[in-house]
């Protein structure tokens, strides 16, 4: 389901329970946040990358893009804290079988911004 609105009141929340969440990645906001349906907005947990008028924004944007766009992204959901202070899910981003998180780090697209209390350690992710 693709919801056409993009204010999150409208959106039915899925109740969260820490598992796995699988859905369509329908919209890139920037380097660390997507939509996926059934789900809203996603923030990528542990990793922080550049905001809009930074250096490096869009080739974070655009890997991101690359990565997951239409396709069907897994979002691990943050056991120790389902949602951010924007209601927005916390999570691992898997899209091919592959850590988006970790990958950002791997690529230097994103730093580690690691907000405790999370299950995810990203120190772990960094190379």
């Amino acid at each position: 389901m693709v919801y056409a609105s993009n204010n999150m009141k409208d959106m039915p929340r899925p109740e969260l329970d820490g598992s796995n969440f699988t859905g369509e990645c329908y919209k890139v906001i920037d380097g660390d946040t997507i939509y996926v349906s059934g789900l809203g907005k996603v923030r990528f947990v542990g990793v922080n990358t550049p905001e809009r008028g930074e250096e490096g924004y869009y080739e974070a944007k655009n890997y991101v893009k690359e990565r997951c766009l239409g396709k069907m992204v897994t979002i691990d959901v943050d056991d120790a804290k389902h949602f951010d202070k924007y209601n927005r899910t916390l999570g691992v981003v898997y899209v091919d079988d592959s850590n988006l998180n970790q990958e950002l780090l791997e690529k230097n697209l994103a730093e580690i911004m690691y907000i405790p209390p999370s299950e995810f350690n990203p120190y772990s992710w960094a190379v």
